[in-house]
């Protein structure tokens, strides 16, 4: 039950090992044509010479530890958190839970606005006290150290740390991964859960062709937006829900390995900054296969222990214009209490620093008729 202060402190030599491997970086050769084979070169050249040149891992490390940071054990595995309480004496607790290959630090630019709203212009009535952990086996909280930290598992982890941390109703968010946890918070803590605001809602097509029957071209344009990541950029989740291991072994030696593999998935959407603070942050924490790990162990939870029917709790969704969020059709059959659907022109799969004061606005907006 022990919640014990915490503060990064990356030893110079984790620092000097890095600088070296990224200075004897044997870069891949390629067919320069256009990047049908995947992540070229070059963003990867000049990434891995930014790291080493320009990039502050100190000053990202002191950024950080200006927050306060917390570990505890539960369930046996470590847990590493930020939790940040509002000047507001009656704020409302909310659990932000990011993805792969994100960490805690998607949700940095959000803390202030969320925390203390008269600070940031907007209405005090409206803050959060946060509570905003790494998933287990990322980042702080260290490699899990056995099998099964699946969604399922990490949902009751989370609904034990709010609890110990004295917050008995609550809100719950998600990105990613964290879209798949945040639900299930609220289906193991519904009478503690007021509400769960995601990203995105995974629910596809059942393979009924009635489910098609009446499809709005909007629908019909994300549709072809799923399919098309599917069919293109998907690999990275086949892998690691398969055999993770097989490429734990490459990333775990090389940072400009992990850069490239994390890459894929950030691409040009955020700054560069940020790519490298999530992908530093894995290298120097050593949860590249733990971290994998986490889709492997999703997809094969065994069926008794799966919940079934949807969910119940106040489910919102903020959609957001370069990501696929959802199709309303599919979500609704898997959760059984959608009251808010939000749709942005703006911003990608990482808002909460692409877009920070949408996704803020949008929080407010759904946890204000749910406080109580």
């Amino acid at each position: 039950m022990e919640i014990t202060p915490f503060r990064i402190d990356i030893p110079q030599a984790d620092l000097d090992d890095l600088a070296d491997r990224l200075a004897r970086t044997r870069y891949t050769e390629e067919l320069t044509t256009g990047g049908d084979y995947g992540v070229r070169v070059d963003p990867v050249r000049e990434l891995v010479r930014r790291w080493r040149d320009e990039f502050d891992w100190r000053a990202v490390e002191k950024r950080i530890n200006e927050i306060p940071q917390f570990t505890t054990t539960i369930d046996g595995q470590n847990i590493h958190f930020l939790h940040v309480r509002s000047p507001e004496p009656d704020a409302f607790p909310l659990i932000l839970t990011h993805g792969w290959p994100g960490s805690f630090v998607e949700f940095l630019d959000v803390i202030g606005p969320l925390t203390d709203p008269r600070a940031h212009g907007g209405d005090p009535a409206q803050a959060f006290h946060l509570v905003i952990p790494s998933l287990p086996g990322f980042a702080f909280s260290g490699p899990t150290t056995e099998p099964g930290w699946n969604r399922y598992r990490t949902a009751r982890a989370w609904k034990e740390l709010m609890a110990r941390l004295g917050y008995e109703r609550y809100g719950a968010h998600g990105n990613d991964a964290g879209a798949f946890v945040a639900p299930e918070l609220g289906r193991v803590a519904p009478e503690r859960v007021v509400g769960v605001h995601v990203d995105q809602i995974y629910s596809f097509p059942s393979g009924d062709p009635a489910e098609f029957a009446g499809m709005p071209e909007s629908e019909m344009a994300e549709l072809a937006r799923l399919q098309e990541f599917s069919a293109d950029k998907l690999a990275y989740n086949e892998l690691q829900s398969t055999r993770p291991q097989n490429l734990a072994h490459a990333l775990a030696d090389s940072p400009a390995g992990q850069l490239a593999w994390s890459y894929q998935l950030f691409g040009d959407a955020v700054d560069p900054d940020f790519v490298l603070t999530n992908v530093a942050i894995y290298w120097f924490t050593r949860t590249t296969a733990s971290s994998m790990r986490f889709y492997w162990e999703d997809r094969h939870t065994p069926d008794e222990e799966k919940p079934t029917g949807p969910t119940t709790v106040p489910l919102g969704l903020a959609a957001f214009a370069y990501d696929f969020s959802g199709i309303r059709r599919f979500a609704e059959r898997d959760h059984a209490n959608i009251v808010s659907w939000s749709e942005f022109d703006r911003g990608g799969h990482y808002p909460a620093r692409e877009v920070p004061d949408l996704l803020v606005g949008d929080l407010r907006q759904f946890f204000a008729g749910l406080r109580g």
